[in-house]
Parts: structure tokens; sequence; C-alpha cells
């Protein structure tokens, strides 16, 4: 093993953003209040209940796609809404147009208070540009650019695959490896000279059906178990329990 932790012969490194270089997960619980208490307001008055940033956020929204999130909400809440088009305006009191609403509310946050970066792994990515490692930034995200120049994190990655890309190049998600094997063919790796970094199970399911060469699995919720089960090959809690980054 070397010093940061991995294979001796592992060049390049893949990761995650949303859990293992950000912490979005606090931008996303306050777009999602913002939007859902003002349509609740709208529809029921000054004595609605609000969405609960906390209760709500874990039950009903996180982990889910934008649409689902929407729909199990109100659907908790006894409402029912058309689903309308993915390309509803934001106004539009539909699935669709609520989704979009909040997402514009992320893209606000993100450009004007920023996120929070997870320390320990930015402190883990000079390490591996030190020792002369090519890296990637691998995310869902459509929003992932915008993330990552609010956290000045941008100059970290030598190749970016986002949900931008993904579309333009038509890969599948995760857990299809897809995404991650582009980003190994961009900066000219085989995957078995790869270290895919992941907090989701999906994840670890992209990391073993594409074969890469290590994948380490980021436990910020208490899930190491099922991320051992779903093909992590280590498991640590923050990045800066490997090698240089301590």
């Amino acid at each position: 093993m070397t010093q940061l932790g991995l294979p001796d012969d592992i060049h390049a490194c893949l990761f995650d953003l949303d859990g293992v270089v950000t912490r979005t997960a606090v931008v996303h619980a306050a777009a999602w209040k913002q939007m859902f208490d003002a349509f609740l307001r709208e529809r029921d008055g000054e004595d609605f209940r609000p969405f609960d940033a906390a209760r709500d956020y874990d039950e009903y929204v996180d982990g889910r796609p934008r649409a689902d999130g929407v729909r199990t909400f109100l659907a908790s809440r006894g409402i029912d809404l058309p689903d309308g088009d993915p390309d509803d305006p934001p106004g539009a009191q539909t699935v669709h147009g609520l989704g979009n609403r909040k997402n514009d509310l992320v893209l606000e946050k993100i450009r004007t208070d920023g996120v929070e970066a997870y320390e320990g792994t930015l402190r883990y990515l000079e390490a591996v540009r030190a020792h002369g490692l090519s890296t990637a930034i691998v995310s869902s995200s459509a929003n992932c650019l915008d993330v990552l120049r609010s956290i000045g994190a941008e100059h970290f990655f030598d190749v970016r695959i986002d949900g931008v890309v993904a579309a333009e190049r038509k890969l599948p998600g995760k857990p299809h490896p897809d995404t991650f094997l582009a980003a190994a063919e961009d900066l000219g790796v085989r995957p078995d000279e790869a270290a895919v970094f992941e907090d989701a199970l999906a994840g670890m399911d992209a990391g073993r059906a594409g074969r890469f060469g290590y994948v380490v699995g980021v436990d910020r919720v208490g899930q190491t178990d099922a991320l051992y089960a779903h093909g992590a090959d280590i498991v640590v809690k923050d990045l800066a329990e490997l090698g240089d980054a301590q």
C-alpha cells in the first residue's frame, strides 16, 4: 500500500461529489423547505403546517429522485397533484413544476451561500495531487460544476463527468459503471488502475461492476456493513483516515 492508503498500482482517483466531497444535504433540505412551505402557505393559508427540514426531509425526500420526493411528501399530507412534464416552469402546480422550483432554489443557494466541504477530503485531494495521481469528479448532479466552484475545488480535478456530461454522452447513471468508466478513459487509465471513492450503495455497485482496482466506501450515516456488502474494499468515516491526509 502507498502512503495514500491505496494499492501500489493505482494511478487515478475517481471521487463522487455529494457525501464524499461536500455536505450538500443541508443545502438540499433548506431548498425543499423553502419550496414546500411556499406551496403549502399558498394552498392552506397562514395556518399551514410547515415542512420539517429534519424529519420530513429524512423520511420522504432524502435519497429519492426529485419528482419522487415531491410525490412522497405530498402524499404524506394527502395532497395529489398531476405530474405534468419534466420541463414545466417552476411556478406550475405540478409535481415537476415543484421539483423544478426546488432545483432553482438549490442553485440560488449554492451561488449565494455556498456549500460546506469535508475538510478531510480536501486534505486527501491535496495529498493525492502531491503524489502525482490523476483525479476525476464523477457525479449524477447537473449542478456539479457550480458546487465545485462554490467551495473552490474545481482545480482538484483533471476530469469532470457529471449529469450534464452524462446526458451529452448518453451514459447511464449509477449503479451502472459507465460514468466511472468514462472518467477513467478520459484520464487515460485502465479501470484496474483507478480507485473509486463513494458513500452510496449504488456507487459501490458501480465500482464493483466496473472492476476498478480499489473501491473506498465513505460511511457518513452508519452503513459500514452495507458498503462492504456492496463491494467496498475498505470503509472509512472520513478520507483523512487514509495515509498522508491525516
